[in-house]
């Protein structure tokens, strides 16, 4: 729409707008803009284009509010990843985790902080964040449901390789049984969105996997998985069914099973309370 309203405008307008899109793209990158910079705001208004200036100005507020609001685009990631510097981990040992007990703390995220699916998909919008056919989908069924109160969740990150797999590949069924062996318990399916609105500093090539499976509406498994590819951050499905094969160098997010217990009981007072309202 943008692009046909573009090629209408004559050959000043389209000036004025180029402008307005640049004065957007420095103020992100840090250089001080705005309509008072633009002389189409200040000239032209005193002769008789006050609308198409308030237009222009509205467009400049427009251009402003998505770039602050956008946290997930390809240009975050790189500037990301530009500022952090992070030193890739890929060819370090592996550390096995012996207890859920010993394991650190990798990122404590809240949850509970929107009302429905639906303010929780317009914020992943809103931040710039990519969501695949399959999330959007496991977004949308009824199983996907989020907490109503606001609750801390400490997750912990772990390799299929950490917890002890030796070969390149492993069943999901068979990384789940290991983990709950070891005292880990699955992330509510919430914990995914959640997360990617609360990382925006995720390092490129990271893919975090870390859910309890939910079945789209033709009853395929899918677990939802919180990455950087490089191109933005997105959130994305894949299979989750207990056969599935996974690298050992994918990580897992898990709780210790002790709150995940916690928070299926609350789940389910959350859900009869739900139902006495209604």
């Amino acid at each position: 729409m943008f692009a046909r309203t573009w090629r209408s405008q004559g050959p000043g307008v389209r000036k004025a707008l180029a402008f307005a899109r640049k004065a957007a793209v420095d103020r992100t990158a840090g250089k001080e803009a705005g309509c008072h910079a633009i002389r189409y705001c200040s000239i032209a208004w005193h002769r008789g284009g006050s609308l198409f200036i308030a237009t222009l100005c509205s467009a400049c507020i427009v251009l402003f509010a998505s770039d602050a609001g956008a946290q997930c685009t390809a240009r975050d990631v790189l500037r990301n990843h530009l500022t952090l510097k992070r030193t890739p981990s890929a060819g370090m040992p592996p550390i096995l985790v012996r207890s859920a007990a010993a394991a650190p703390v990798w990122r404590t995220i809240a949850i509970g902080t929107f009302a429905n699916s639906f303010a929780l998909r317009n914020a992943l919008d809103a931040a710039g964040c990519g969501i695949g056919d399959l999330a959007q989908e496991i977004l949308a069924r009824p199983a996907f449901t989020l907490r109503t109160a606001r609750t801390e969740v400490e997750l912990i990150a772990v390799s299929a390789a950490e917890l002890g797999f030796q070969t390149d590949t492993v069943s999901l069924a068979d990384i789940y049984a290991r983990a709950q062996q070891l005292g880990f318990g699955l992330a509510a399916a919430e914990v995914a969105p959640q997360l990617r609105l609360q990382y925006f500093d995720q390092p490129m090539g990271e893919f975090l996997i870390g859910m309890e499976p939910i079945k789209t509406w033709k009853g395929e498994p899918v677990i939802l998985t919180v990455a950087n590819g490089g191109a933005g951050l997105v959130l994305i499905g894949q299979d989750g069914s207990p056969y599935a094969k996974i690298p050992v160098a994918s990580r897992f997010l898990f709780v210790r099973s002790d709150e995940a217990a916690l928070a299926r009981a609350a789940l389910g007072f959350d859900e009869a309370a739900a139902l006495v309202r209604h």
